[in-house]
């Protein structure tokens, strides 16, 4: 089952399809060693990579198992990341949350309404019942993130990761649909 990948406006944001046109940029922010640094993957090192990327961001949605979508900022279009939906499991109405951004935007809440707008699209479309989401416990940026959005934090997983050679924990945040407060400023259509 093909999964449409979604085209959403914010008030500041456009969420789009990648296209071949953002590999580059694509490759920029995964090779940043500051933004990577809480990933469970190094920095990409090969301009290469950054195309794989796109083409399982393509398979992801024709397999129907989820949606990653690039984030341009709407009053220039410059690109400043991407947020995703993965792991989506129709029978268990559930899926997986993840977003990166380039860290000349971090603190602007970018990350915040971009999630938050997948995220309502998620359960408008897909029907989903719960988003899981996971981040390192040393990134209390990304976990305030998600909290804002209304996920919970259900748990810890111990030495889950080694991130550029630490051994790292993860957090684990749930949202359940009866649980979920959509926007209370509408996201324009456009």
């Amino acid at each position: 089952m093909t999964l449409a990948t979604p085209l959403l406006h914010t008030a500041r944001l456009r969420l789009r399809p990648f296209t071949d046109a953002d590999a580059d940029l694509l490759f920029a922010l995964h090779s940043s060693t500051l933004v990577m640094r809480f990933w469970d993957s190094a920095p990409w090192i090969e301009r290469a990579r950054a195309d794989r990327f796109i083409a399982m961001c393509r398979q992801t949605a024709d397999e129907g198992a989820g949606a990653r979508v690039a984030i341009d900022r709407a009053s220039d279009g410059a690109f400043v990341g991407w947020c995703g939906l993965t792991d989506w499991d129709p029978d268990f109405r559930s899926a997986s949350l993840g977003y990166c951004l380039d860290d000349d935007v971090w603190g602007r809440g970018y990350a915040t309404e971009s999630a938050h707008a997948l995220v309502q699209w998620a359960f408008d479309t897909l029907d989903l019942n719960r988003v899981q989401a996971e981040t390192d416990t040393r990134n209390v940026a990304s976990a305030r993130v998600l909290e804002k959005i209304g996920f919970v934090r259900e748990g810890t997983l111990r030495e889950e990761c080694i991130v550029n050679g630490e051994v790292s924990d993860t957090w684990v945040f749930g949202l359940i649909r009866r649980e979920w407060r959509p926007p209370t400023v509408p996201i324009p259509a456009r």
